[in-house]
């Protein structure tokens, strides 16, 4: 069976670095394979993974599209397939496996852009039918997303065990964690728990913080401390999936994951 661990939360909360050290403690402390897909159009979780990224799905999809739409325009291939009598949905296949970075036990598969004009609903069917697929052969299945997570809902139909909205301690970040707690009932794809977690937080936490921590539907799962180690790695442009396991934000993390997967 598959574990599948998502992130959201608003632009800057650090969901990307988490998700990376998500990814590390997975590798180190648990068996089997983990599948990264970077759900965020700004796909830059193959930086903190040490990964090189070509292709992302969004790619493939305008792609295809161009194909069929060139050769549809000369006389040549039929709707349900590509130049060559290819399945569009083969052609999905072989391309998304193509494009998978690979790591060491994680691999990484980034969405890419949205979509631009006209009808996508096809072929959207096509590669949720491709990525639900692949996801299957992995233990774990770890999800950076964009705040409102609607692009993963258009590209997967998988349950989600343990969604972590991610925030930081001010009352900006807390209320879009607030916003995107009640939201994400109303997705498609099923959630099962969904946690808050506090990053870059200072402890003792604001009355004002609490206060508003109190009313998010989500309880707090836990909160990961600023660590100058990251900051570091950061500044040096080095993968985040290289931290010390001593380091402060590790730790955190490990803890964090040890209280919802032995649950």
């Amino acid at each position: 069976m598959t574990t599948t661990i998502a992130l959201a939360g608003k632009g800057g909360v650090g969901k990307t670095t988490l998700a990376a050290l998500i990814i590390k403690y997975l590798v180190q402390m648990q068996s089997g394979s983990v599948l990264a897909i970077d759900a965020d159009p700004s796909s830059n979780l193959n930086m903190v993974l040490g990964l090189d990224l070509g292709w992302t799905v969004g790619d493939i999809r305008e792609d295809m599209l161009g194909q069929v739409k060139s050769s549809l325009a000369q006389g040549g291939a039929a709707m349900g397939s590509m130049p060559g009598g290819v399945s569009k949905r083969d052609y999905l296949d072989y391309q998304v496996h193509s494009a998978l970075s690979e790591g060491s036990r994680y691999d990484l598969i980034a969405m890419g852009r949205g979509e631009g004009p006209g009808c996508y609903c096809a072929v959207n069917h096509n590669l949720r039918e491709v990525l639900d697929a692949i996801s299957k052969h992995y233990a774990y299945v770890v999800i950076d997303n964009e705040a409102g997570m609607e692009h993963l809902a258009r590209r997967t139909t998988r349950d989600v065990q343990h969604l972590l909205v991610v925030s930081d301690a001010t009352p900006r970040g807390l209320i879009a964690a607030q916003r995107i707690s009640e939201m994400s009932h109303d997705l498609e794809i099923h959630v099962q728990k969904t946690w808050l977690v506090l990053n870059r937080a200072r402890e003792p936490l604001s009355a004002e913080a609490m206060d508003l921590i109190s009313k998010t539907s989500a309880p707090l799962l836990g909160t990961v401390p600023s660590d100058s180690d990251l900051a570091e790695l950061d500044a040096r442009g080095n993968p985040v999936v290289g931290i010390a396991s001593d380091s402060a934000s590790y730790r955190a993390v490990s803890g964090l994951m040890e209280a919802i997967l032995s649950g």
